[in-house]
């Protein structure tokens, strides 16, 4: 890895500046106590749900073991970029290694790949036990549950290493700040010493390639689970139905609106301010309000953790 002031004059330097939100040292405070409780909230919140599904025997089904490990998942995510933004709140220097910039990089966007994947077996599970009641016990097994959620994380975690290795190997010139908190994809591309169009066009055709894919086979699912519904003869069949899709339904509305917004025009294109912002939505918001929202509309997992909370 390498920056210089010029092209021509390249010299090693130890990493990137990651300026993350610039304001008077209190405001810094102010920022590290908020996201402090932010980060403890999500754990707690995501910690629970797995708690709960492992205590609670009636739990052991595929829907919650999806359910548990997805929350493991935001735990993975969320740790991903808290703690160094965290660590930057009070840091004087700012400054992220190129190792550490680029981990950072290629496990931010493996996760989230990862999550997308997880976000499409859920609703694909949800399809089989509405729309094949019969024949769920023998579709959904613990078997082919262990190997959806291992295909999750493995090709998750493949899908960034082409890019995370092109961008490894450009040289920086210039300035090596970062104006964002993490290190994303537009703002180091904008570092580099020379303009490479096929280097972004792999981040704008492999970043949005499983989000939109996904997305479409979700919302493909929720239409034929919705025309199931509908046939419902009783009021109470239906209301059932839609309260055991709605949280999942909600989840995949506010992780997929941020990053569409996010990754729907040139990683390039957008301000600073508006890359901060969405990114902080579906990187720290989402992952806090997610564990609210499956306990919230689901009678058992009430129970369980209620149970739980109670030992």
């Amino acid at each position: 890895m390498k920056i210089s002031n010029t092209p021509n004059n390249s010299s090693i330097i130890t990493g990137f500046i990651l300026l993350g939100f610039p304001c008077p040292r209190e405001g810094q405070i102010l920022l590290f106590v908020l996201f402090s409780i932010i980060y403890l909230l999500t754990l707690m919140g995501n910690g629970s749900i797995i708690c709960a599904v492992l205590w609670d025997q009636r739990l052991h089904n595929p829907m919650y073991i999806l359910l548990a490990n997805f929350s493991f998942l935001e735990i993975c995510y969320v740790t991903s970029t808290v703690p160094n933004m965290l660590a930057t709140f009070l840091s004087d220097t700012k400054v992220i290694s190129f190792s550490g910039c680029f981990l950072q990089f290629y496990f931010f966007f493996s996760l989230g790949a990862t999550e997308c994947f997880f976000l499409a077996i859920m609703a694909f599970d949800r399809y089989f036990a509405i729309c094949r009641p019969l024949h769920y016990p023998t579709l959904m097994t613990g078997r082919l549950c262990t190997n959806l959620v291992v295909s999750c994380w493995v090709l998750g975690f493949l899908w960034f290493l082409i890019p995370i290795v092109i961008v490894s190997q450009m040289s920086f010139c210039g300035s090596r700040i970062i104006d964002h908190f993490l290190c994303d994809p537009g703002p180091l591309l904008a570092l580099t010493c020379r303009k490479t169009p096929g280097v972004e066009l792999v981040f704008s055709t492999l970043s949005p390639l499983p989000i939109i894919i996904l997305f479409l086979l979700i919302m493909a699912s929720y239409a034929l689970v919705l025309r199931t519904v509908f046939k419902v003869p009783s009021a109470a069949g239906r209301r059932k139905a839609f309260n055991t899709c709605g949280s999942h339904l909600a989840v995949v509305s506010l992780f997929y609106g941020s990053v569409l917004v996010m990754y729907g025009s040139s990683i390039t294109e957008q301000e600073a301010g508006t890359q901060k912002i969405v990114t902080l939505f579906y990187s720290v918001a989402t992952p806090l309000l997610n564990p609210m929202i499956y306990s919230l509309r689901n009678k058992d997992m009430k129970k369980a953790l209620q149970k739980f909370l109670r030992i």
